[in-house]
């Protein structure tokens, strides 16, 4: 299913909470998935329908272009929050909508579930997150505690699904 999907990007700046202040800094590197990512992400992907999730993809040609999936669990202090566990777009597809789209079926799968917002652990690239800031997303008022654990760097986002 991946054969033709290229996650690639080439990092030059990202976001960092620094002293309670968000700013911009300068940490080049290039994000990449190799065959074993691919292989867990699938696996990943599978568990998320399993468990009554939502795994939705976008094709060109027949060939995937972009994905999306949020847990069918809701959590938080008052369980507001679905969880976006994924958003990608394949490199040479970037920058056509195709990424709006998927968040916009990710919004409608959260409210469809009883969420109030949705919940994104989302890349610190400068990109990245002009993405999610034109979709809408501001600075999560509530973090959960496991993808700070796991992504130290990621931003934590939510989108509130009454708009």
């Amino acid at each position: 299913m991946f054969s033709f999907f290229e996650r690639k990007q080439n990092v030059t700046d990202c976001w960092r909470k620094i002293e309670g202040k968000w700013s911009v800094v300068s940490a080049p590197f290039t994000d990449d998935w190799n065959e074993r990512d691919y292989r867990i992400l699938t696996e990943c992907l599978k568990n998320t329908v399993k468990a009554g999730g939502l795994v939705y993809g976008t094709f060109v040609a027949g060939r995937l272009k972009g994905f999306v999936s949020v847990d069918g669990t809701l959590f938080g202090k008052e369980r507001p929050y679905a969880d976006l566990i994924y958003l990608y777009v394949s490199r040479e597809m970037r920058g056509r909508g195709i990424g709006r789209w998927l968040f916009e079926t990710a919004k409608e799968y959260a409210r469809k579930i009883g969420a109030e917002k949705l919940y994104i652990s989302a890349h610190s690239a400068v990109e990245t997150q002009a993405f999610y800031k034109a979709v809408g997303c501001v600075e999560a008022s509530e973090y959960q505690k496991k993808h700070v654990e796991k992504e130290p760097f990621d931003c934590q986002l939510e989108c509130a699904l009454n708009d």
